[in-house]
């Protein structure tokens, strides 16, 4: 077992520090409840060090003791009740996991009324593991304690992804609780005694299985804050609308269809979510909220609404089927299915549904609807679901696919219907569409497949991809380049390409014996990516030909294929020497050369050829030799997304960091509008990824990733790219001790030296100063200001490289402060000024000597000697290799620009290096 890391405000303690043997005994023994618990503690004290009681205290950290990330957290508390440590007396904030064993964890929260007798927010949550597919486990939770409604001072009071059916009685007597959160839990129904707390100002409820409210829920007179999205709420009570002081109410996903009128005496409220309801109407006296700024009513029924609400400018309405008639009948089962046919929204927490002979037709929770048709089961039979997050292992594309939507498995797989059953997938938009097509792919008895798709547009950005299917399995939208498909009988066909109608294949007869289902798939290359890449402004290919059958490998007769020449090429002015055939059978690595192997027969606008058997072939002209390998780098860079990657900070909350990885033409318009909430560093250099490459995302110098992440590996968050999904991650990273061992990807983004690193992008984060002085900061702080310290000769360092130099140089920066020529009593003025605040006295020293060199030539050399003289050699070498960086980076940026000529070096510089994708 091992200490967790500190969290932001504690002591730091290094990772993988384990458990004292003592510490260890009181892990094991913490079971025990009463006095054998008490025995052992002091026997426990009588064995170990006299000091054994500090050993629990890096778990706390002021009045904040956090457990819930690490196992044996309600053991660690046991412990520390029973030795009463002086923090605990004062212990205000709580957090436990509920993945612990119910009997310990029901131990545990009894001992809570009278150990910590201060307490004031208390959170009880499961969802700190995950399932093998990544989903939030529910904790064990299912009841609490009575006695817990002894704590007096408790005002928030968090259950979220528990197993609880019913509130506990004790809740319902904390009256002086403010906050009570119980997303993510089997709720029912809400108690009537609900309505009995005094002080309560927020109540989320969000991801239950609630079906009615009780009418004592307009009686919370303080409430300010309710969510009951994700629910089963097809009603409310008229009593809600004594709800006074309520601010913003959340109803989205639920079954309403129609409103009380009682809501329009919500004269406080600012924020109304109704959005995927069931609404008809809503009052129109909502428009007369005196401070109502935002009102949600997307997808839902709405045909028409009161002139006040259609023009008001706070209400959104996407997704409604405004100003069209109510029909008699359905035009499409995607607007309204069969009317007798029962129907089923299911919310988040429901993973199956129950099907009758009568059929029926559901919406699951992210919105992909079924079909059952009367009689497609002749017995009732429950059907379950899950929705997959996409990898590479999992998702069966092409080397031209594009992944469009996540992954649906329906089971039982195999079962056969006595009808089709009709599925509508959401899918994002592909951004290339010519000669491309969008399809539903399945897996049928151990091999993928495309069905037959339909394409049903209900707005804009909200595309169904529709099909019939008679069993289930697993189901995900892809888009592919089109493909021409025909049944090749004994007596030969002809096949061409519906998208470039010069390729062509004939079939002669006897080609084949029985008949043979043959497909074709073409993919253009533009001529510009294919003359950048060999650098012959006359080099052209001509369209990429895939052929794929089924049956025998070999026909018995050869095939005639037919291409186009290659772009801007004709047969009576080519030169044959520079035309080639190539050819490929993956899995192979290579393209091979096959011109002289076959007879070329050219036309004005084309050559044929006759082959046995069937794979990739394309045409080029060019000049080169070795053709093969120059293929394989232009068949990959068909298959490349261009791509940036940004780093964002919140503003509210450094610690929150927003990875994204974006394409490269929607950069600066994510970037205006994320820069109100977040900001941050600019854009790594343009990255060329594949669809389907897994990537990762490693941060140095003290920064710590939470380790118990699923996706988090030694450090690292994994990314899995796909050119057609928000590919982002949105993590919590920590201060902590520098690790020992620097990640592989770090050391390499470190001290690469060629172009082909493996580490695409190095973004540099700048987190907030540690928490913990306790009282009024001394000292004014300092203003760090944009600065650019060096010259063209050294190297310039910006305001992001001292701070990195600075977050490394820990207590060696007064031995720093005099080699760099500050004076002894500035140093102790410094330490004086900013004594609780070690961070704080290195960056004012550093910052405070870099604005007084601006502008001075040597001021980076003189740092990097003052380092060497320090025995900081280490942050010299850093500070070297970022200097190098920006010196190769301003060099390839005046060579881009023209502004030297192409063998012109600057001061101090090596030979030319490619662009670096890193940021320093």
């Amino acid at each position: 077992m091992q200490l967790p890391r500190a969290l932001p405000g504690q002591a730091c303690l290094r990772a993988g520090t384990c458990l004292a043997s003592k510490d260890r005994r009181w892990a094991m023994a913490a079971t025990v409840e009463g006095p054998e618990l008490e025995a052992a503690a002091a026997a426990g004290d009588a064995s170990g060090d006299s000091d054994a009681g500090s050993r629990a205290l890096p778990f706390l950290g002021g009045n904040r003791l956090s457990l819930d990330l690490y196992p044996g957290g309600c053991q660690q508390l046991l412990h520390l009740c029973v030795q009463q440590p002086l923090q605990l007396l004062h212990l205000e904030f709580l957090r436990l996991s509920t993945h612990e064993d119910p009997q310990l964890l029901e131990a545990t929260l009894a001992q809570l009324p009278q150990s910590l007798s201060c307490l004031r927010s208390l959170v009880l949550k499961g969802g700190q593991r995950r399932d093998t597919l990544g989903a939030c486990l529910r904790g064990a939770l299912t009841n609490l304690p009575a006695g817990l409604s002894g704590l007096a001072h408790l005002a928030h009071l968090d259950l979220s992804f528990n197993s609880l059916e019913t509130l506990p009685a004790c809740v319902l007597q904390m009256r002086g609780l403010g906050a009570l959160l119980l997303s993510h839990n089997c709720l029912s129904e809400l108690p009537e005694a609900l309505g009995a707390l005094p002080a309560l100002t927020f109540l989320t409820v969000t991801h239950n299985r609630l079906q009615t409210l009780p009418p004592a829920l307009g009686a919370l007179s303080t409430l300010q804050r309710l969510d009951l999205s994700q629910n089963l709420l097809d009603t409310l009570p008229p009593e809600i609308g004594g709800l006074g002081s309520l601010l913003e109410l959340n109803l989205a996903s639920n079954r309403l269809q129609s409103l009380p009128a009682s809501l329009a005496g919500l004269r406080s409220l600012r924020l109304l979510v109704l959005h995927s309801n069931l609404l008809a109407s809503v009052p129109a006296d909502l428009a007369r909220l005196p401070l109502l700024t935002r009102l949600d009513l997307r997808d839902n029924q709405l045909r028409d609404l009161p002139p006040e609400l259609l023009d008001a400018p706070f209400v959104r309405l996407q997704g409604n089927p405004l100003g069209e008639a109510s029909p008699d009948a359905p035009s499409s089962p995607v607007a309204a299915l069969i009317p007798e046919m029962p129907r089923l929204f299911l919310t988040s927490d429901l993973d199956s549904f129950p099907v009758t002979p009568r059929g029926c037709s559901v919406t699951l929770a992210c919105g992909i609807r079924l079909q059952f048709p009367a009689g497609a089961t002749a017995t009732p039979i429950t059907i379950r679901y899950r929705l997959l997050l996409p990898e590479p292992g999992l998702v069966p594309l092409g080397p031209h696919d594009a992944l469009l939507s996540h992954v649906l498995e329906l089971q039982p797989h195999g079962v056969a219907f006595q009808q089709d059953v009709g599925l509508w997938l959401l899918f994002t938009p592909p951004r290339a569409r010519r000669c491309r097509e969008v399809v539903v792919r399945t897996r049928n008895d151990n091999s993928w497949g495309d069905l037959e798709t339909y394409l049903e547009e209900e707005a804009p950005q909200r595309l169904w991809a529709h099909c019939q299917v008679p069993h289930f399995s697993w189901f995900l939208v892809v888009s592919r380049p089109v493909s021409n498909a025909c049944l090749v009988p004994p007596e030969g066909t002809l096949l061409c390409s519906s998208g470039h109608p010069g390729v062509k294949v004939i079939f002669p007869p006897g080609a084949t014996e029985e008949p043979r289902r043959v497909s074709m798939q073409v993919v253009r290359m533009a001529g510009r990516e294919l003359q950048a890449l060999l650098g012959e402004p006359e080099a052209a290919v001509s369209p990429l030909l895939c052929l794929s059958q089924s049956g025998p490998p070999s026909f018995l007769r050869p095939v005639t294929v037919q291409l186009p020449l290659p772009s801007g090429i004709t047969g009576l002015s080519l030169d044959r020497s520079r035309l080639h055939l190539l050819y490929w059978a993956p899995p192979a690595a290579t393209w091979d050369d096959i011109t002289a192997q076959v007879v070329l027969e050219l036309t004005h606008l084309y050559a044929r050829f006759q082959v046995t058997h069937f794979s990739w072939y394309w045409l080029w002209y060019t000049t080169k030799n070795c053709v093969g390998g120059l293929a394989r780098k232009a068949w990959e860079r068909l298959r490349l997304h261009r791509v940036n990657l940004i780093a964002l900070q919140r503003r509210r909350d450094p610690e929150q960091v927003l990875l994204q990885c974006l394409p490269r033409n929607k950069v600066d318009a994510t970037l205006r509008r994320l820069l109100e909430r977040y900001r941050g560093p600019e854009p790594s250099d343009t990255v060329e990824m594949f669809e389907g490459e897994e990537f990762f995302a490693a941060f140095e110098r003290g920064i710590d990733v939470d380790a118990d992440r699923p996706d988090c590996v030694e450090g690292r968050i994994c990314f899995v790219f796909y050119s057609h999904l928000k590919n982002v991650k949105e993590v919590s990273f920590y201060r902590g001790a520098v690790p020992v061992q620097v990640p592989e990807e770090a050391e390499a983004a470190r001290q690469r030296k060629g172009a082909d690193a493996l580490w695409m992008a190095t973004l540099p984060i700048k987190l907030p100063r540690l928490r913990g002085s306790e009282g009024p900061r001394r000292g004014a702080g300092l203003s760090l200001a944009p600065l650019n310290l060096g010259d063209a000769e050294t190297g310039f360092l910006t305001q992001s490289n001292l701070l990195s130099v600075a977050g490394r140089l820990g207590l060696d920066w007064p031995a720093v402060a005099l080699h760099l020529g500050v004076s002894y009593r500035e140093v102790q003025r410094i330490r004086h000024e900013f004594r609780d605040d070690l961070d704080e006295q290195i960056r004012h020293m550093l910052f405070s000597w870099a604005e007084r060199q601006a502008g001075q030539p040597g001021a980076v050399g003189l740092l990097v000697q003052a380092l060497e003289q320090s025995d900081r050699q280490d942050v010299a070498e850093e500070v070297r290799t970022v200097l190098e960086l920006g010196r190769r980076k301003y060099q390839d940026g005046i060579r881009r620009t023209g502004l030297a000529p192409k063998d012109a070096a600057l001061p101090g510089s090596s030979a030319p290096q490619p662009p670096e994708p890193a940021q320093a």
